[in-house]
């Protein structure tokens, strides 16, 4: 065996021996002229004529040849092809010279992750509830909100929750009745993390143009699932008991104007939307509070 690597050896560092001024020994093909052992003995002793060279200075260069180490990949694949077996893990770097580079490094993996969510967001993107890749859409959202700051998250629920509305409107479009069930489930999910995410903000903040701006988005979001209830009449939009964004709003508008002065007239016109608190009418109740 080791006699059949260091012939296999030799073939493949011919050249490297040749410029380490080798150049006068013989190439591997004037050597291989011949099939029969005969054959290549005597093309041996006629390049040793032809160059001066003595058998003893031809052993001699021929054990330079063994001093030059060959690639640990090299011999484990010549090993594996001469043997006819698999070759090993690393042996296939040869096959797959892009497996070198950097990228592919366990310390660049979590970069690697994060193209991968965001492209495969594009395959998804139009795929609906009750759809074989909706499962896949939905991990993607999650995956994305990882990347999303808590200042941020409140509008990127909003953005979600309008998202589930758009795709109630495309099935309704396409009358694909199926699915109408299951992306009520979906809307109706996505206002509980609006509320949910609205709640942290109204127990931390003091400040009324933050609240402002939420309730506008808020109130952009009931004319959206307002304009779907009359186009296509689909039923199971109202929102569930405790998780009324509108709510949650309304109560800290409230309790920051009663912390303030007010006029005759803003007392009179306050009363009334806490009537309208208080009959569950949380839509006029804010459109009167945000007057303030």
């Amino acid at each position: 065996m080791s006699a059949v690597i260091d012939l296999c050896f030799f073939r493949h560092n011919f050249s490297i021996a040749k410029r380490a001024s080798l150049s006068s020994l013989l190439s591997f093909s004037e050597l291989s002229c011949s099939e029969s052992e005969d054959g290549k003995e005597a093309c041996l002793f006629d390049f040793m004529d032809k160059n001066s060279v003595t058998e003893k200075e031809l052993i001699f260069k021929i054990r330079e040849l063994r001093q030059i180490k060959p690639r640990e990949d090299w011999v484990s694949l010549t090993k594996s092809q001469i043997l006819g077996q698999e070759p090993v893990a690393e042996i296939r770097f040869l096959h797959f010279p892009f497996l070198r580079f950097p990228l592919f490094k366990p310390v660049y993996a979590g970069l690697i992750v994060v193209f991968v969510v965001f492209g495969a967001f594009g395959f998804t993107e139009s795929s609906l509830p009750g759809d074989l890749l909706y499962p896949v859409k939905k991990i993607v959202e999650r995956s994305q909100a990882v990347f999303v700051s808590e200042k941020g998250r409140p509008q990127a629920s909003f953005e979600l929750a309008n998202k589930r509305l758009e795709e109630l409107t495309k099935i309704a479009e396409t009358n694909q009745v199926k699915k109408i069930a299951p992306a009520l489930e979906e809307y109706q999910a996505s206002v509980a993390q609006v509320t949910k995410n609205l709640a942290k903000v109204t127990a931390t903040t003091s400040d009324p143009v933050v609240i402002r701006e939420l309730a506008e988005r808020t109130q952009e979001l009931e004319k959206n699932k307002e304009k779907l209830e009359q186009t296509y009449g689909i039923a199971g939009l109202e929102i569930k008991e405790g998780s009324n964004p509108m709510k949650v709003l309304v109560e800290w508008l409230i309790n920051d104007l009663e912390k303030r002065t007010l006029t005759e007239e803003q007392s009179l016109l306050f009363e009334t939307a806490k009537k309208n608190y208080e009959a569950g009418e949380f839509n006029k109740s804010l459109e009167k509070l945000l007057t303030f």
